[in-house]
């Protein structure tokens, strides 16, 4: 994978976190770590579930052994693999389980997005589903630690799922088109 495409695959990422994740506040934990510097974007060179899973494992193990102050949280980005939301979902089981294996439930999460995500109990055309939809499929590593400081102070963080559903929706799927936080277009 050449450097110059990491580059564009970074720049897509960081567009969507900005105009949708920050900009419409679908994540109110977001911004902190965004201004501060504190998220690492890793673009994996996968091709397949396994070559995943071991950027998965050295993300993690990554991530639990650097200070949250230098990185609180990793974005997994995988371009060459998981295309069919379908596989995606599927591999989140995966995830699961290693997390189990490296004793990392409870310290650390994944959050996932993918430029198809459809919520188990919504219509593939629900422009709710863009909470979820980022430009390439994506793990997200959470800290647990610091996901709990964050839903400690923010009063209502149980609504944030709600919230979302009645953004997007006034937003609707011309509005997210005109965020442009799909892929960039390809030559």
């Amino acid at each position: 994978m050449s450097a110059d495409r990491d580059d564009e695959i970074i720049a897509a990422t960081r567009t969507w976190l900005e105009r949708a994740v920050i900009g419409l506040n679908l994540c109110p934990f977001a911004k902190s770590v965004h201004v501060k510097g504190q998220i690492r974007y890793c673009v994996s060179a996968a091709q397949t579930e396994n070559a995943l899973l071991d950027d998965l494992e050295r993300e993690l193990k990554f991530l639990s052994e650097v200070a949250p102050e230098e990185i609180d949280t990793t974005l997994l980005i995988t371009p060459d693999v998981l295309a069919d939301f379908d596989e995606f979902a599927s591999f989140l089981d995966l995830v699961e389980v290693v997390l189990r294996t490296q004793g990392l439930v409870g310290t650390l999460q994944v959050a996932s997005f993918h430029p198809d995500y459809v919520f188990a109990d919504a219509e593939a055309e629900d422009v709710a589903n863009c909470s979820n939809r980022s430009p390439f499929p994506t793990l997200h590593l959470l800290r647990e630690a610091s996901l709990e400081r964050a839903t400690a102070a923010f009063p209502d963080a149980a609504e944030i799922y709600q919230r979302n559903i009645d953004t997007l929706r006034e937003l609707g799927p011309d509005g997210w088109r005109a965020l442009g936080v799909g892929q960039p277009k390809k030559p």
